[in-house]
């Protein structure tokens, strides 16, 4: 009996620990952000409104318009997270329109708080994660219209459109707020910068190519 309690500890003790690393349940049908504390109640990193006053615009928006890919990435990434559908808050979910141009890509980066499942509607992208340290295991796969991928929690991943056309595709997230971390803009582009000379040994660079770096980010 005592091994069946200890059993019980533990898996729930994991299954806690686990949820954790995710944004928490919500304990109501919704709780639609704010910004006015004196006419609501703090929850989950944002204020919530009076129920009785929600409306469908707060669980609505419009992503049908293209983004702007004319940028030196080629690309445009148009979320829809808690800061533009205020009825997102609490409830875990969110998501994104990607824009490609021909050979456009989203850039190396992370989401640390969600995991990502991305579905291709047009056009043909080289898409990719890389595991965790000590592997650094490249995981990578060309899809095509209707194909779907998964990029795990917290790993680096790209998209890359390898078509002569422009692609799109959509991606949801596991949180209302997933974050984003683009490698180079924050190794490179860090305001103060990052010692030059601590990044040349970690990158293995000269350092004048770390500053000549640090000054297009």
């Amino acid at each position: 009996m005592k091994g069946l309690i200890l059993q019980a500890f533990v898996l729930l003790a994991l299954a806690s620990s686990f949820a954790s690393a995710f944004d928490p349940s919500p304990l109501q049908d919704f709780c639609v952000a704010i910004d006015d504390p004196l006419n609501g109640v703090f929850v989950n990193g944002k204020f919530c409104k009076d129920p009785k006053l929600a409306k469908a615009e707060d669980f609505s928006y419009s992503v049908k318009m293209p983004g702007d890919t004319n940028n030196p990435v080629g690309s445009s990434v148009t979320p829809a997270n808690v800061d533009q559908i205020p009825g997102l808050n609490t409830l875990g979910i969110s998501a994104v329109r990607i824009d490609f141009a021909p050979y456009g890509q989203n850039a190396p980066h992370t989401h640390p708080r969600a995991t990502e499942i991305l579905v291709v509607l047009e056009g043909t992208l080289l898409v990719g994660f890389v595991t965790s340290n000590p592997n650094n295991t490249l995981i990578s796969k060309v899809l095509n219209k209707g194909d779907v991928f998964v990029f795990p929690i917290g790993l680096i991943h790209f998209q890359f459109n390898i078509g002569k056309t422009n692609a799109l595709a959509f991606a949801s997230l596991s949180s209302q707020n997933p974050g984003v971390i683009t490698i180079a803009n924050a190794v490179f582009g860090s305001d103060p910068p990052i010692n030059p000379d601590f990044l040349a040994k970690a990158f293995m660079l000269d350092v004048n190519v770390v500053k000549d770096l640090q000054k297009k980010f």
